[in-house]
C-alpha cells in the first residue's frame, strides 16, 4: 500500500459531475446525519466502519473518490480502498465536504 494518497480538488470533482462524468465511485464516509444534511450529487454513503466491512468484496469502478468532513478521515479510507479494493485509481477529495461547500458558495457569490 502506498503511504501517500492521491488527492483531488473539489473543483475538479465539481467539473466532472457538471460534465456528466459518472465513471467513478464517489463515496461519502461521514456519519448518516451529515450525509442527510447534504452531500455531493451521486455520492454513495458508507461510514468508515461500513467501508471496512465491504471494501474487499465490493466491485469498485476503476476510479474512486472518497470524501469526509475536512479530508483527514477520507485519506485513511482511500488507503483502505487502495490496499484491499480492486480500484486502479483512488483519491481523497482535498478539504472534504467543507471545501466542496465553500467552493459552491463562492460560485454562487460570483453570480
Amino acid at each position: 500500500m502506498s503511504e501517500d494518497v492521491d488527492t483531488v480538488a473539489p473543483e475538479a470533482v465539481r467539473e466532472r459531475l457538471a460534465a456528466g462524468d459518472d465513471d467513478f465511485d464517489l463515496v461519502d464516509i461521514r456519519e448518516a446525519d451529515a450525509y442527510e444534511d447534504g452531500h455531493l450529487p451521486g455520492a454513495e454513503h458508507l461510514t468508515a466502519e461500513e467501508l471496512e466491512d465491504v471494501v474487499a468484496e465490493r466491485d469498485w469502478s476503476d476510479e474512486v473518490v472518497v470524501y469526509c468532513y475536512v479530508g483527514q478521515t477520507s485519506v485513511q479510507a482511500a488507503r483502505l480502498v487502495e490496499e484491499y479494493g480492486n480500484a486502479d485509481d483512488v483519491a481523497s477529495m482535498a478539504g472534504g465536504y467543507e471545501a466542496w461547500a465553500d467552493d459552491v458558495e463562492a460560485l454562487a457569490d460570483a453570480d
